[in-house]
């Protein structure tokens, strides 16, 4: 078996940072790949939501290969022909003045901490070294130091101190521990719409709107990771926009790069972007041509082929017809768009064994937080595709 011996020489040389599915994924091709035995599965992860358009999509692919036969870094140190159009791309379909390209999204999420220390101190005269953002509870920004210092997830933590002062942690989904956590040090709130990593863990009806308006009342920022839930997955171009919410900051990545390579950004108003000056933030790749290119064709088949409106449309189906299974190990099916979580009951076991089984059906799937079965299909599927997946699914969650 050609898989094994991948996955040997892959354990053998690599950091053991990572337990993966053991499927050893060689090609692939919109919502299907195939292992090295030739083995076809069906892509029930997107590579966390980074592969919203599908894998190799032609049209980002033929971005790619045009940019490569010109230029493909140049560093801030000079413009370049392609970062204009992308700042105009991004800026209009986020509904912002400015944007800050980053690569990762653990970069971007330190770049929108640094924007709200730094409009702390400088514009609401929050005295140095004082300023307040508030997190919260089970919340996933990233793995870097600073991002884990505001983790509740004990794993991240452990071995990894001195961490960053600076952060407060309130519960999730509770609106009135937002406003008795604001003090006049306070100067931001930085939180997942739909908790990814956490579980797809759904706030309340109305929570968004609610710590907006808390945040607005308070002038503190309304800082948005979407991350994993921007660019359609949930139904909407961005969550937070099924409760009419505008954040001050918005961090974007993921499906931003369109599947080819890491392309994020922190956007903001003109006002609050303008504490940044020449020299205060950057980096070496981010706003390089290839990825402002692949940004560019990225958004632009989110938009030209409606993948937006087919997430949420099959990402209703999905979930009507997961409830519909009445699975004896599962204790909830929740989601929006086609971000879905199945959480299996204690007593069942952790959800990494239905994972494994399901890839033996050839559907691939990924646990988070134990007990969840998370489901986040490219947005480009179609339904006979999600039927072809369900019937797999239901052998797995009935006959357990």
């Amino acid at each position: 078996m050609k898989s094994q011996k991948f996955i040997d020489v892959t354990e053998k040389y690599g950091a053991q940072n990572y337990k993966p599915i053991p499927v050893v994924i060689s090609h692939a091709k919109g919502v299907w790949v195939w292992d090295a035995d030739g083995k076809k599965y069906i892509d029930m992860l997107s590579s966390y939501s980074a592969l919203n358009q599908g894998h190799l999509h032609p049209a980002i692919i033929k971005a790619v290969k045009q940019q490569l036969g010109r230029v493909t870094l140049t560093s801030r140190a000079f413009y370049n022909d392609r970062i204009g159009e992308f700042f105009k791309a991004v800026t209009g379909a986020c509904k912002m003045d400015k944007v800050l390209p980053m690569n990762s999204g653990a970069e971007a999420v330190e770049t929108a901490i640094k924007l709200a220390r730094k409009w702390g101190h400088t514009v609401k005269g929050i005295p140095e070294n004082s300023a307040e953002i508030i997190c919260c509870k089970d919340n996933f920004h990233g793995r870097t130091t600073t991002v884990i210092s505001f983790s509740t997830e004990p794993q991240y933590r452990a071995g990894f101190g001195p961490f960053t002062p600076g952060f407060k942690i309130i519960e999730y989904g509770n609106a009135e521990d937002l406003e008795k956590a604001i003090t006049p040090n306070t100067a931001a709130f930085l939180v997942e719409p739909i908790q990814g990593e956490a579980g797809i863990v759904m706030p309340p009806a109305g929570y968004l709107r609610k710590t907006r308006e808390i945040c607005s009342a308070h002038n503190v920022l309304f800082i948005a990771d979407e991350i994993q839930t921007g660019f359609g997955r949930t139904g909407k171009l961005f969550c937070c926009e099924h409760e009419g919410v505008k954040p001050d900051v918005l961090i974007i990545g993921k499906a931003l790069g369109g599947g080819i390579m890491p392309v994020s950004g922190v956007l903001s108003s003109a006002e609050i972007m303008s504490v940044f000056k020449p020299g205060d933030h950057g980096s070496t790749f981010g706003g390089n041509p290839l990825a402002c290119a692949v940004g560019i064709a990225a958004i632009n088949v989110l938009i030209k082929e409606k993948l937006v409106q087919n997430s949420a449309k099959m990402g209703a189906y999905f979930i009507n017809e997961l409830k519909k299974l009445q699975s004896p190990i599962v204790k909830d099916i929740r989601g929006k768009g086609l971000f879905i979580g199945v959480e299996i009951k204690k007593e069942c076991g952790t959800a990494r064994k239905y994972c494994e089984q399901l890839m033996h059906l050839g559907v691939l799937s990924k646990e988070t937080h134990d007990q969840v079965i998370r489901f986040a299909p490219p947005l480009n599927i179609k339904k006979q595709e999600i039927d072809w997946a369900l019937e797999r699914i239901k052998s797995i969650l009935i006959n357990n």
